[in-house]
């Protein structure tokens, strides 16, 4: 498949910052969901709501109810496989996630260092 035909699911509560993030994964191609609630995404991703295979996870981590590192626990309950980028402003939340198998960037991150990273993920999962 190519890259360019996946799908993301793009998990913020903060629809601006998700907005901004939705735009420029679009414009490199990709198809974009969005979810503004962490909780939610879950309920859709178990009940299978999404119209696409998810193909990569782009979550933040600061989130009403349910912090990034929650979400990817009971995400890996689901989809152990799935690739799973956390993006945040807390360095030091990055801990969190050890043993999550997530790639972990501190904002700001960079349109083309999203993209980059976004690419190498699809491509080896494990990579990134």
């Amino acid at each position: 498949m190519p890259l360019m035909h996946s799908t993301l699911l793009l998990i913020d509560d903060n629809a601006v910052q998700a907005a901004t993030r939705q735009a420029i994964l679009r414009r490199a191609g990709y198809f974009v969901l969005c979810a503004l609630n962490p909780q939610r995404a879950l309920e859709q991703l178990r009940d299978a709501h999404f119209q696409e295979d998810i193909h990569l996870v782009i979550t933040d981590h600061i989130m009403p109810c349910m912090n990034g590192a929650e979400f990817v626990r009971e995400l890996r309950k689901l989809m152990p496989e799935l690739p799973v980028l956390v993006i945040s402003g807390l360095d030091e939340a990055e801990h969190q996630y050890r043993n999550l198998g997530v790639t972990f960037r501190v904002k700001p991150v960079l349109p083309e260092n999203l993209l980059a990273t976004v690419a190498t993920l699809l491509k080896n999962p494990a990579a990134a």
